[in-house]
């Protein structure tokens, strides 16, 4: 196989988060939440690897025809902000003029942030919250708290977007992967289990969700308060 069709490749399992993302839709619309949020927790997994493998095989050099960062974008912004966002809002999680001002502050905030140049620091984290609303979401369905409690973590994060606050990549913050990277895996996994059993509230997936959501929310920001170790 030649290095121009593995770099093609790459972007082809890229642009499947975009099936999933219809397919994630299409049970969001019939109010089927858990298949909903497990066809997101796919998404977000392909997004999670296909990064490190465009960096393997090159994908700017060998298949420069295509944009795997805008395609990566369109994806996320399917998956991460406007499907959950929908979610919420059909769900009746939030009641009334609420749910409205959710979505509006969602979707609208989110747009301006994925087109910030601003938005990656220089140890490829992030600067402000990433609108990852598909993992706050996924939580909100778990634990289902009062709306007025959900209107103020919408507001808070729709705020945090745009503050110089640091959120770690899972994959490619290198200070604490050792930690961050199976935290992520396992909020994956921990997802994925609490749609499985239709967010059972007995079920020890929310603990799990809420022990790997805290790291990856605080671990930037900690990161930031506590020094870098010195050379010497």
């Amino acid at each position: 196989m030649t290095l121009s069709m593995r770099a093609l490749l790459v972007h082809l399992f890229t642009a499947t988060g975009a099936v999933f993302a219809m397919l994630a839709m299409l049970a969001a619309a019939e109010t089927k939440w858990s298949l909903m949020f497990l066809w997101l927790v796919v998404a977000f997994f392909v997004d999670g690897i296909d990064g490190p493998l465009a960096r393997r095989y090159h994908v700017k050099h060998y298949a420069p025809q295509f944009d795997g960062v805008l395609l990566d974008l369109i994806i996320d912004y399917l998956t991460y902000v406007f499907i959950p966002a929908f979610a919420l809002f059909q769900s009746g999680l939030m009641d009334g003029w609420t749910g409205w001002v959710a979505i509006i502050v969602i979707t609208f905030a989110s747009a301006m942030y994925f087109c910030d140049t601003r938005m990656k620091t220089k140890d490829n984290s992030f600067s402000g919250f990433p609108g990852c609303w598909n993992m706050v979401v996924l939580v909100v369905f778990a634990l289902e708290p009062n709306f007025w409690v959900i209107l103020a973590l919408v507001t808070a994060l729709s705020i945090a977007m745009f503050l110089p606050l640091k959120f770690v990549h899972p994959v490619r913050t290198e200070r604490w992967r050792a930690v961050t990277l199976p935290m992520a895996l396992g909020w994956t996994f921990f997802a994925g289990w609490a749609a499985w059993v239709d967010f059972h509230p007995e079920s020890w997936a929310h603990w799990g969700l809420i022990v790997t959501s805290v790291y990856l929310v605080f671990a930037g920001i900690a990161q930031q308060i506590i020094p870098l170790p010195d050379a010497d």
